[in-house]
C-alpha cells in the first residue's frame, strides 16, 4: 500500500469544511481565545486537540504552519492555525502555553 499524498493547508481546510468545520479560534488582543468574528471565548479546559496537521515550506522554513483541529466540551469543532518556529502568529508566551495545556486525543477519522 502506498503512502497517502501530502495535502496542502488549503486542501486540509477544504476537507474539514466538507465535514462542516469552518470556525477558527484566534487569540485576540485581550489574550482571549475566541471563535473568529464572535465573542465566544474558550478556556483551555473547554477544548481538546483531536488532530494536528503540520505543513512545511519546501524552500523556506518561515513557511511552517500548524493547523490544530480542536473539539469543545459540547462536541463543536474548530481550527487553530499558527505559523511555527521563529515567525509565530502570536507574540508572547500565552499562545504556546494555551496550546500546550490542551489534552490531545488524535482521531483517525480526520487523518486525510
Amino acid at each position: 500500500m502506498s503512502p497517502k499524498p501530502m495535502l496542502t493547508l488549503s486542501q486540509v481546510m477544504e476537507k474539514l469544511r466538507e465535514k462542516g468545520i469552518t470556525d477558527e479560534i484566534i487569540m485576540n488582543d485581550k489574550k482571549q481565545f475566541v471563535i473568529h468574528s464572535t465573542e465566544k471565548a474558550y478556556h483551555a479546559e473547554d477544548l481538546k486537540i483531536i488532530r494536528v496537521y503540520r505543513f512545511e515550506g519546501a524552500s523556506d522554513p518561515d513557511d511552517n504552519i500548524a493547523l490544530y483541529l480542536v473539539e469543545d466540551v459540547y462536541g463543536n469543532k474548530a481550527m487553530i492555525i499558527d505559523s511555527y518556529g521563529a515567525n509565530s502568529n502570536y507574540a508572547g508566551p500565552e499562545f504556546d502555553e494555551f496550546l500546550k495545556s490542551l489534552p490531545t486525543e488524535e482521531r483517525e477519522e480526520y487523518d486525510f
